[in-house]
């Protein structure tokens, strides 16, 4: 596998921004950055040629990548009354049993996981800061150094999100013990932010933050970050992902969460409202004229029991989504788009139902809608095969028949609707492969870290 930029990439066929198109060739520069695209070109004999059709790598939005190390342990029934919040004990437990080294064997298997899916770029959402009793670690910033090296060794790229979260409700209710693994006051975390800024800098990582979510933080805390947080990339929160949560909110205050947070906080572009399953009308329509990115899960939504977010009316108004794998039940691009079309026609008892008029792929809509706001939640400048933008590419199989029988957007809708994950056969990343053949040259490595880590979680 490369390990340094490749100077002109050559493919049969390639998806830019205006389309599909022939016979392209790619430059890049020595940063791993689209320099020039030529297309109707000729492959000259030092390119390197793909062996499939070249898309653009997607960034997955929301990740709590220790989470990946407990999915399937919490699929045994309790009371008949399953949900979120039951779940969450699960998480709590895992919490307690894994120490740094195991935070970075999660997150590297997860990150490899990841390219395989035809993801390029992740944006971190890092809550777990501390030791199991809530003690900081010598170097409080010890939990996003794993993170970090994590993304170093498997070569995705990354916006580290670093997460407030200080108490268990609304109002500032104090926090449960099972949360003291996440906690700061707004002056720890801020010191947190300064230390992370240049090593995220010199790796070439993008530094944003979030607020875990309305119940995590009182409005003071928020309004603290807010005003000093030094630094300039994305903000995310979880905002009305269950029906409780709603309900818990109108107690506190007499507004929706998402209500309150378009009253309250200054909600723009640089925002990303994970989840905002639970919207009325105004809301909704709101938070489309905001410009903040709606930053969808739908496998993890679904295992959740969370409901379904009103996709259909939300793009039709303009609103910009993107899709994440939160809790990693599932880490392909394919499952989680075909569940986001999947989950408004089993709502509405309807196909097609995101396409944007007679005609439109589906596959290609969902694809474009992602593409344009994982690149804007990441804090990413540009997304696509476009000059400037990094050369983040997925080289979809070429002999499965599938593909090869596929035609311009019949590509994206017989990967995303008839095959999945095992379709993407190579990944690069700022120009350098980092997927070949659907291996990673680290992987034999990274399974075995990783394996450790599930024998203590059983």
């Amino acid at each position: 596998m490369a390990s340094f930029p490749v100077n002109r990439i050559f493919a049969e066929r390639a998806l830019l921004p205006g389309g599909w198109a022939e016979n392209v060739a790619i430059s890049l520069d020595a940063s791993g950055r689209i320099a020039a695209i030529e297309t109707g070109s000729a492959a000259a004999s030092s390119d390197e040629r793909t062996a499939g059709p070249l898309i653009p790598a997607i960034a997955n939005l929301h990740s709590h990548a220790f989470q990946r190390a407990m999915a399937g342990l919490a699929e045994v029934a309790g009371s008949g009354d399953d949900s979120f919040w039951t779940w969450r004990e699960e998480m709590y437990r895992t919490v307690g049993l894994v120490n740094p080294d195991d935070v970075e064997a999660i997150a590297a298997k997860l990150y490899m996981e990841m390219l395989k899916g035809g993801f390029g770029h992740v944006a971190e959402f890092h809550y777990l800061h501390h030791q199991a009793d809530g003690t900081p670690y010598a170097d409080p910033a010890e939990m996003s150094l794993r993170i970090l090296a994590a993304a170093r060794t498997t070569g995705i790229g990354l916006t580290h999100l670093p997460v407030f979260y200080a108490h268990a409700n609304f109002g500032g209710v104090a926090p449960n013990p099972g949360q003291r693994p996440f906690l700061h006051d707004p002056d720890h975390f801020l010191a947190l932010l300064e230390r992370l800024a240049p090593l995220c800098r010199d790796a070439g990582h993008t530094l944003g933050y979030a607020i875990h979510s309305l119940r995590a933080a009182t409005p003071e805390e928020m309004r603290i970050i807010l005003d000093a947080a030094p630094v300039a990339g994305p903000i995310h929160i979880h905002v009305a992902e269950q029906t409780k949560e709603v309900d818990d909110s109108l107690a506190w205050s007499g507004r929706r969460p998402v209500e309150w947070l378009l009253d309250e906080m200054p909600v723009d572009a640089r925002w990303c409202a994970i989840h905002a399953t639970h919207l009325t009308e105004s809301e909704r329509q709101r938070l489309a004229r905001s410009g903040a990115v709606a930053g969808l899960c739908p496998a993890t939504e679904a295992n959740l029991g969370d409901g379904i977010f009103p996709a259909v009316d939300f793009m039709a108004e303009g609103g910009v989504i993107g899709v994440g794998t939160d809790s990693h039940v599932a880490t392909s691009v394919a499952e989680e788009l075909r569940l986001l079309e999947y989950g408004q026609r089993l709502r509405d008892r309807r196909r097609n139902r995101l396409a944007t008029g007679p005609g439109a792929s589906i596959g290609r809509t969902i694809f474009d809608a992602a593409l344009k706001g994982g690149a804007q939640a990441a804090g990413q400048k540009a997304a696509g095969i476009t000059v400037g933008a990094r050369a983040d590419f997925v080289v979809l199989d070429g002999s499965n028949p599938y593909i090869a029988a596929a035609t311009d957007n019949q590509i994206l809708d017989r990967w995303l609707f008839a095959l999945g994950g095992e379709t993407v056969r190579d990944v690069m990343v700022a120009g350098a492969w980092k997927i070949r053949n659907g291996r990673h040259d680290r992987e034999d490595d990274i399974d075995r870290a990783f394996a450790r880590v599930l024998m203590k979680l059983k």
